[in-house]
């Protein structure tokens, strides 16, 4: 086994899959941009959910808007519904795994939040529900997505935002998922403060 020619080909793969993603991503990411900033400026929240790594990024997301991501500034609201165990087991054991997030979304959510909705395959049935009780709720949803969007594609609404890296690798999805949420803080940022 050549390790160094398998560690060298995922550079390769990443920089192409990222190569692609910036010729089609900038415009839905732009797009996003103002759907959030204009959320967070109304004093509204962005929620934020996926399963395992997109567990990770919304959780990731959260803390950077929560704290701050490159420049000083005052917290911005956001919510991760991936970080409560005592929640989540419940809904679960009570009702349904696939009810974790839309419970949340029903309980917290007002209209003029965004639901920021993560999912690699774009099939997570516990997102797309979450999207779900989000138009419930007349809230607006960003959704991160690859592999062309699974279902997810066939719920979302004129006025929601679909992010769909060019990828059926969810390894290189979950790499651009990343970069593209740098890319919403530093937008968010750069209209918040004004750019440096």
């Amino acid at each position: 086994m050549n390790l160094e020619a398998k560690i060298t080909s995922h550079f390769i793969s990443s920089i192409q899959v990222k190569e692609k993603s910036q010729a089609a991503l900038v415009d839905p990411i732009r797009e996003a941009i103002g759907l959030m900033t204009k959320s967070l400026e109304s004093k509204h929240k962005i929620m934020a959910c996926g399963n395992g790594g997109s567990a990770a990024d919304a959780q990731h997301f959260s803390a950077e808007l929560l704290n701050r991501f490159e420049r000083e500034r005052s917290p911005l609201a956001a919510i991760a519904l991936t970080t409560d165990s005592s929640t989540l087991t419940s809904i679960g054991n009570d009702y349904d795994f696939n009810d974790i997030f839309s419970k949340q979304v029903l309980g917290l959510g007002k209209p003029g939040d965004v639901l920021l909705a993560i999912s690699t395959s774009g099939n997570s049935q516990n997102v797309i529900e979450a999207i779900n009780a989000a138009h419930e709720l007349n809230i607006n949803v960003v959704a991160l997505t690859g592999k062309g969007g699974g279902r997810i594609t066939q719920i979302l609404k004129a006025n929601d935002v679909h992010v769909c890296v060019p990828s059926e690798q969810t390894a290189r999805i979950q790499e651009v998922h990343l970069l593209c949420l740098h890319c919403l803080c530093d937008g968010i940022d750069s209209i918040i403060l004004g750019d440096e």
